[in-house]
């Protein structure tokens, strides 16, 4: 990736260059004027405040279309001829330019290339009575590191902002393309792309929808805000440590990381160096109901993906699976070094009493050190920094931003699981030996219980203040394991119900505040074996519908 050091010195001027740009983009009668911004409620509160009705940009089609569909509802109109992709595309770039005015959620914004893409499919609809693909006419957001032909891919580094746009296409883009959609914006992403806060010096800080005063999440913050700012029916992010999940359950949406290599990950921009041995990430999808996550899997899945991917793995989705009325359902041991907080204790205990009410049986795995999240958490954190790494940050001049210069790490609850004086050969070796170990650890586990399917916290926290998210255990630890991993929202933080703070002062993970977090959403993480995708979406069902 070219870097040009002649803007050292000088990266605000450059920052200041690509904001106008972008800020340029978006027409002039879909911006918030400044009388209506002055009612902004105090509290943060974007979407209990119904943003988007009370600015009056949208027509009640407009707020209808946005806020009344799943993504298959609004495929199967569009293949009807029953509203048009132009329609769809339109309501969805103008909810997308409010989300992005009130909470920096997107990267880059190519709303004409968008409805010009939305004429064409309706035209062609129109004049071959039949869609071009499963996803005709649909608009589909994506994280910041996929690359579009003609747009740039900076994820948050100054010093890419020297890169010129892409010139191919990611080769989840093409698919998706092929399948029909309608790719309208980019969305934000933290600096590194390895912190819980989206904010970078580029594009600025990600703010939470449910409450502007708490983090996004990351690294994949901006769709998680924009899908629950209903901006997007259906996002694209990658997790290699909890990227899709944390953003799903900061802002209150479902998010899904599958198994590493099913959904094509090639072609994308993340400054880090490829080839070295360790964890695979994964792209995956975030939506406001487990179909349309479901609708994402199987469509990608059926349209043969390593056609397109040389690394995406060649089995396809299978939907005929046979649901057991009543599974096994083991719950994590919750790990002493991250504690949960109140909520989320209370989330995690009134689904296990709703679902033993249904009749499931429950399985409470008590906490054993040997496959406990803390040595999850540091091992995975051995493979994240044994390696070379690049850096794109001093190249520019520009700073760390906070939760970046934090360097936040589980190595509180005890030393590297391999040693560090090691030759590179040696400790690769040695990773892979205490990876395998504790898959290990985990199969006899699964065997030796009969379970079905795991119910574990996503994080041992709600969203948190800006900058305290901390490291991730209850997520990467299904990314050293390759598990998928599907996020449920369910319940939310109150002050009322868990009035009593928990501090925490390790520096690794945010403290419970009872007042800064009240009203935040709460979720469940569902988890199943390496390749049980279908069955965790399947699992994940049945368990939604019946907490509920």
């Amino acid at each position: 990736m070219a870097e040009n050091t002649a803007t050292k010195g000088n990266w605000e001027t450059r920052v200041a260059e690509k904001r106008k740009q972008l800020e340029l983009q978006i027409p002039q009668d879909w911006r918030l004027n400044a009388a209506f911004l002055s009612t902004l409620p105090s509290n943060g509160h974007l979407i209990e405040a119904n943003i988007p009705r009370h600015s009056g940009l949208l027509s009640e089609e407009e707020l209808d279309l946005t806020e009344h569909y799943t993504a298959a509802q609004l495929l199967q109109k569009l293949a009807w001829g029953e509203v048009t992709s132009l329609a769809v595309t339109t309501a969805f770039c103008k909810r997308a330019a409010i989300a992005q005015q009130l909470t920096s959620c997107l990267t880059e914004h190519f709303f004409d290339r968008a409805l010009e893409r939305a004429q064409y499919l309706d035209d062609y609809l129109k004049r071959e009575k039949r869609v071009i693909g499963p996803l005709h006419g649909l608009p589909i957001s994506l994280k910041d590191s996929f690359c579009i032909k003609g747009i740039q891919s900076t994820v948050g580094y100054v010093s890419f902002l020297e890169n010129p746009p892409a010139e191919t296409n990611s080769a989840l883009v093409d698919l998706l393309l092929d399948l029909g959609a309608v790719l309208y914006v980019k969305t934000n992403i933290p600096q590194t792309m390895m912190t819980g806060d989206s904010e970078n010096n580029i594009y600025g800080r990600t703010l939470n929808p449910h409450n502007t005063n708490l983090t996004a999440g990351g690294s994949s913050g901006g769709e998680g805000v924009l899908v629950a700012f209903r901006g997007s029916i259906l996002g694209v992010g990658t997790d290699i440590a909890g990227s899709i999940r944390i953003p799903s359950l900061c802002c209150g949406v479902y998010g899904f990381k599958p198994t590493a290599d099913r959904i094509p990950f090639g072609g994308q921009v993340s400054g880090a160096i490829e080839g070295v041995p360790g964890i695979k990430p994964a792209a995956g999808p975030l939506a406001q109901s487990l179909d349309d996550i479901e609708l994402f899997m199987s469509t990608v899945l059926k349209a043969e993906p390593w056609r397109y991917d040389v690394t995406t793995i060649g089995s396809p989705w299978v939907s005929a699976l046979r649901l057991p009325s009543l599974l096994t359902i083991g719950v994590l041991g919750e790990d002493p070094d991250f504690p949960m907080h109140p909520p989320v204790r209370r989330a995690m205990e009134s689904a296990i009493a709703a679902l033993a009410k249904k009749g499931h049986r429950i399985v409470r795995l008590g906490h054993e050190p040997s496959r406990g999240v803390a040595y999850a958490s540091r091992l995975a954190f051995q493979y994240f920094t044994y390696g070379p790494h690049v850096d794109h940050i001093a190249a520019s001049g520009e700073p760390l931003v906070a939760s970046v210069a934090k360097l936040a790490n589980p190595l509180f609850t005890g030393p590297f699981p391999v040693d560090q004086e090691l030759g590179i050969f040696e400790k690769i070796d040695g990773l892979h030996n205490a990876r395998k170990a504790y898959a290990e650890e985990w199969r006899r586990t699964w065997v030796q219980h009969d379970i079905d399917v795991l119910l574990t916290p996503g994080a041992q926290n709600t969203a948190t203040s800006y900058d305290t998210y901390g490291w991730p255990p209850y997520t990467v630890i299904w990314n050293l394991l390759d598990y998928p991993a599907c996020i449920v929202p369910y319940s939310k933080a109150s002050k009322a119900l868990d009035p009593d703070p928990m501090p925490v002062h390790d520096g690794v993970q945010p403290s419970y505040e009872p007042d800064s977090v009240d009203g935040a959403p709460c979720a469940l993480q569902i988890v199943t074996p390496r390749h049980q995708d279908e069955k965790c979406l399947l699992f994940a069902g049945l368990i939604d519908k019946d907490i509920r």
